[in-house]
Parts: structure tokens; C-alpha cells; sequence
């Protein structure tokens, strides 16, 4: 795989600003994507192994063999690294500007065969509270297509918000959603090594898995501010600052 430097234009920062995403293709070193996914599969793993112990199917929004969104951070110097990383600052920093905090960051996996679909959604969702919205960098480690369950984008002038609105929790897959259109959205279609960075407020979801091989993703999360509990006592995640390049 040719890695290309992490070059951002005009046009993807306009396009930042005026639908809510950019995709940056072929720009994470190999070093990199071979250490997440090794963790990766550690991690599953460890989850199986948590649900065996607890004679359980399903915690929070994992499924057994067929979805998982497991947390890296402390876990893994090496994905610390890529973390903080030039690369991962750059977008962080471009999309953002001056200030930018880690906020979190998850392994999204979606089993072969059995991976399910994921529902129209805000990232900002998941913060039941106000607060500025932040960027999502979504990270392939695997080549994504449509029939092993890419994301696919809804862009902010074809969902007719840019803000985020409630979402209604779905009882059966534990998933909260927040739109309820007819656009099926944009499929990203990418190599291993690229990343997908958009806001906490562009809506997006995902297809089930289809083919024979795991697809695996990783999300890096970043915020202009630290992004607080809603008392405003201690970060809701991470509050992890980036130095400017």
C-alpha cells in the first residue's frame, strides 16, 4: 500500500463546513494499521471471553459474533500513538483549528457473515446534553465496501440540519437514532488506511456484513474544548490535549 502525506485541501475543509465530512484516502502508515489491528483482534477476544463469563449474548451495544465497539485507550501504547500522532493531529487540527483535545476513540468490528447494521445516527447523540460538537476521524483498517457494511453519510444539505436534533432509542438492537428519512446516504467506499473525518452532527450509519471477512474500523474522536459531564465536574471521556504541529 502507498501511503500518500496527509495533504488537506481547501475544498475538504469547505467541504468540512458545508456537508460535514472529508475522506482522506491511503494516508495511515503501514506500522500503524498492522498494530490496530492486532489490538483489535486482542480486544475481541477479551469480550467474548467477558460474555462467557457473564453467560451473556450482549453488553451495551456488543453482540456476540456479530458487533463489537470496544474501547483501546490505556490499553495499548501503540494505538496511544497513533493517537497523537502527526497524522491524527493534522486532520484534528485542520478540521478543528488551533486547540484540540482526544475525546475518545472505540474499535467498531463487524463479525463476517453475522455483522449488523448500525441505524441513522449523530455521534452528538450519544450526549444527552449541549455541548460544541467535535469530529470524528473513522478509520479503515480494512478495504470498506457496501457489502461488508461501510458507513454511509448523509450530507448536512440533504438531511436539512446541521444541528444536532434527539434521537429515540431502538429497544431490539439497543441503537439510538435520529433520522427517519428516505435518503439512504452516501456509501464510503475506501482502501485499508484511509480515514473518514466528519462532525458530531452529520447523521450516518452502516450495512450489515455480508461477506466472509471481519471489517474492522477504528474511531479517533477529537474536541476544540474539553467536552465535560454535564454538572461540569470532570471529563466526560478524555480530555487529552494535542500539540500544535
Amino acid at each position: 500500500m502507498t501511503v500518500s502525506s496527509p495533504q488537506i485541501t481547501r475544498a475538504q475543509l469547505e467541504q468540512f463546513r458545508d456537508e460535514g465530512f472529508f475522506v482522506l484516502k491511503n494516508v495511515m502508515p503501514k506500522s500503524d494499521l498492522e498494530a490496530l489491528r492486532d489490538k483489535c483482534e486482542r480486544l475481541v477476544a477479551e469480550r467474548d471471553r467477558e460474555m462467557d463469563r457473564l453467560g451473556v449474548d450482549t453488553i451495551d451495544l456488543d453482540h456476540r459474533g456479530s458487533r463489537y465497539f470496544i474501547h483501546a485507550h490505556g490499553k495499548s501504547p501503540a494505538v496511544e500513538r497513533f493517537l497523537h500522532s502527526d497524522l491524527m493531529a493534522r486532520i484534528a487540527l485542520a478540521a478543528l483549528g488551533p486547540t484540540v483535545y482526544l475525546f475518545n476513540e472505540q474499535y467498531v468490528v463487524k463479525a463476517a457473515e453475522r455483522g449488523m447494521k448500525f441505524g441513522w445516527h449523530q455521534d452528538s447523540g450519544f450526549i444527552p446534553y449541549a455541548h460544541r460538537p467535535y469530529l470524528t476521524c473513522w478509520v479503515a483498517l480494512d478495504d470498506v465496501t457496501e457489502e461488508n457494511g461501510t458507513v454511509y453519510l448523509l450530507p448536512y444539505s440533504r438531511a436539512g440540519t446541521r444541528d444536532f436534533v434527539e434521537h429515540v432509542h431502538d429497544e431490539e438492537t439497543n441503537d439510538l437514532i435520529g433520522y427517519f428519512g428516505d435518503d439512504p446516504g452516501d456509501p464510503v467506499i475506501v482502501p485499508a488506511g484511509s480515514v473518514v473525518s466528519f462532525s458530531s452532527t452529520l447523521f450516518h450509519r452502516s450495512g450489515p456484513n455480508t461477506t466472509d471477512q471481519m471489517r474492522r474500523v477504528y474511531l479517533a474522536q477529537y474536541s476544540a474544548e474539553p467536552i465535560l459531564t454535564e454538572d461540569g465536574s470532570r471529563p466526560r471521556h478524555l480530555a487529552d490535549p494535542l500539540n500544535g504541529l
